[in-house]
């Protein structure tokens, strides 16, 4: 398809307003699982010794050598990421609903039944429910206060 691009010229490959084109090779970019040459460089030259590699610094933090301890480490046992937390919280169709939550969250944080890092993210989500009710809502009351100006 042979279209003008945002800038008036002709491009092919490009639709009307200027994006690419489903099925655009040019703008495709990097195929999916692609990886750079510096990654495989790095690769080609460890093939065949990441065992010994591994081996070294294995004895290594095995003499004491913290770096060698800090690498071993993050490798085997990497920090945790996030967990599976379960909270049981009420309906957040409402804003009542979201500042029950709210409450819970602080209430499960307090018992110690999650951790204040995990209760700062429940509590961000809620936060983002608000929002989105809150959005709704005026969009709603928008709707209802143009179309009793039109009768």
């Amino acid at each position: 398809m042979t279209a003008p691009s945002k800038n008036g010229t002709i491009t092919d490959g490009k639709n009307p307003d200027g994006t690419f084109a489903p099925g655009n090779k040019i703008g495709a970019g990097r195929p999916p699982g692609s990886r750079n040459s510096a990654s495989k460089a790095i690769e080609a030259m460890l093939d065949g010794e990441a065992e010994a590699i591994t081996r070294v610094a294995i004895e290594k933090a095995l003499e004491g050598d913290m770096v060698a301890i800090r690498l071993v480490f993050e490798r085997v046992c990497p920090a945790p990421k996030s967990r599976r937390v379960n909270v049981t919280l009420p309906d957040t169709s409402d804003a009542d609903g979201i500042e029950k939550a709210h409450a819970a969250v602080i209430q499960a944080v307090a018992l110690g039944e999650i951790s204040p890092d995990e209760g700062t993210a429940l509590a961000g989500m809620l936060e983002a429910r608000r929002k989105a009710i809150e959005t709704l809502e005026l969009e709603a009351r928008l709707t209802r206060l143009e179309a009793s100006r039109q009768n």
